[in-house]
């Protein structure tokens, strides 16, 4: 797996200017980066999405799975073709939509639950996340995380951060297409702090 090829070109305290090049392109950071959840961003075309100033859109892994979705990006040749977007792509892992789904089972191996459209039951793991993501052809794929509701127990943010972290493992262990990244994330949590924790 290649490492994202990042320059940083100014930093003032904990803000920081760089920037990271992709097959499709450079972006710089920080970023605006609109949102396409089913492979196209609401009431803009790609062009006008350039216009913008942007250099990254995201898309979703969960919105993309659905039904013959991923099937009809595949066919298209991935999602730059199926946007019409020559420049960089991000999907996410599905996690925050998964975990913002009723009646879920989070277990070590990943997520069982019902989609939305058709209540298919189904266990999404970090391994079938990168497989979804890599079928995509995103430049920059998300390791599939574990989202913790608020407010949460310092002990339930504690087991979730480790669940993310062997997750990620599982992740970079899935060969992806040789143009993709994958990017790390650990949710965490807010709790308030109490005496003796």
């Amino acid at each position: 797996m290649p490492d994202i090829r990042f320059r940083l070109h100014a930093a003032d305290g904990l803000a920081r200017r760089g920037e990271f090049t992709t097959t499709h392109g450079t972006v710089q950071t920080p970023a605006f980066m609109p949102v396409g959840t089913a492979g196209f961003v609401r009431s803009i075309t790609p062009r006008e999405i350039k216009e913008t100033g942007a250099q990254v859109v995201l898309a979703n892994t969960y919105h993309l799975s659905l039904g013959e979705r991923l099937q009809a990006v595949k066919h298209m040749g991935g999602l730059h073709r199926f946007m019409g977007w020559n420049q960089t792509i991000l999907t996410d892992s599905g996690g925050f939509q998964v975990f913002s789904l009723p009646e879920r089972k989070i277990t070590d191996d990943g997520v069982i639950f019902a989609y939305e459209e058709n209540g298919e039951k189904i266990t999404l793991t970090p391994e079938r996340s990168m497989e979804i993501q890599r079928d995509l052809g995103a430049d920059i794929v998300m390791a599939f995380d574990e989202c913790v509701e608020y407010p949460a127990e310092p002990e339930y943010v504690k087991r979730a951060v480790s669940r993310t972290t062997k997750w990620a493992r599982r992740c970079r262990a899935v060969e992806l297409q040789r143009h993709q990244f994958l990017f790390g994330i650990v949710q965490g949590g807010v709790y308030t702090k109490t005496s003796g924790a």
